[in-house]
């Protein structure tokens, strides 16, 4: 298992990876190894999250705060523009840093912010995860030998993931520990729902693909994805049948695959554009 804190290898086009709230870069470990076959593969640490830097004097824990730090991330990587995949709110800041003119493709996989202020969907999610954070802290120190046996990992890991059994333990238990342990937790939260769900983006100009599991528990599209494709209205969509919110971790052959066919397509018909 990688070392916690952005990560960057491989050679290609650049790729930038997301994850998403409370998460940590590990989420995109069963992809990683071969995303970098074929790309420069930069995993980022979000601001304020387990592995990430923390804000800066004075600054507000905001989703744009985490955007802002990403672009540093790749301004420091020299990565002007690049290849851009988001899980969950990971897909909600690659859809802004595409709106600020630093993505070359962008795969959105759940992409959070697909509901309107104020309603029950939004009251839904502050429920869930004020109760999974309860729950999971509650648990943290059991979960090593719970989550040593695949039927209980599968069990215990059904909110995020469709075959929480696939997981190898450590994996399985960074999952559960970055959410415990993210510092702004509940501040990211509380921003979240005050500050509101983002109103479009009306300046992506580089192809989108929204992918989607049919079995998310905590985003499902039958509810979140409706005011997204108003938001995006050219983005492609993809249904994953039988994965979970994060489903690089339920399919990492399929999840690896679209991602890098996305980019590697989205690149040669850029470069297939005449200028001018």
């Amino acid at each position: 298992m990688r070392e916690l804190g952005t990560h960057r290898g491989g050679e290609g086009e650049p790729l930038v990876l997301i994850h998403g709230f409370s998460g940590s870069p590990l989420v995109w470990e069963p992809v990683v190894e071969e995303l970098q076959r074929s790309f420069d593969v930069m995993t980022v640490a979000l601001t304020g999250h387990v592995g990430g830097p923390t804000l800066g004097d004075g600054e507000r824990v905001s989703v744009a705060a985490l955007v802002d730090q990403v672009e540093r991330e790749m301004d420091d990587a020299r990565f002007e523009t690049a290849h851009i995949a988001g899980n969950s709110l990971g897909g909600w800041i690659a859809l802004e840093l595409a709106n600020r003119g630093r993505a070359r493709s962008v795969v959105a996989l759940a992409p959070a912010g697909g509901w309107e202020r104020g309603t029950r969907a939004e009251r839904r999610l502050k429920a869930l995860f004020t109760r999974s954070h309860a729950m999971s802290t509650r648990m943290l120190p059991y979960m090593p030998k719970l989550l040593s046996r695949p039927r209980l990992r599968r069990l215990l890991l059904g909110q995020a993931v469709a075959r929480g059994d696939l997981l190898d333990p450590g994996s399985a238990l960074a999952l559960v520990r970055s959410a415990v342990e993210c510092p702004i937790y509940f501040d990211l939260m509380d921003a979240i729902l005050g500050d509101g769900p983002p109103e479009g983006f009306p300046e992506i100009a580089c192809p989108v693909l929204i992918a989607w599991g049919t079995r998310d528990r905590i985003i499902p599209a039958r509810t979140y994805s409706a005011r997204m494709r108003e938001m995006v209205p050219a983005a492609e969509w993809l249904e994953l049948r039988g994965l979970g919110h994060m489903p690089m971790g339920d399919d990492r052959e399929l999840i690896a695959r679209t991602i890098a066919e996305f980019a590697t397509a989205a690149q040669s018909s850029a470069v297939a554009q005449p200028a001018g």
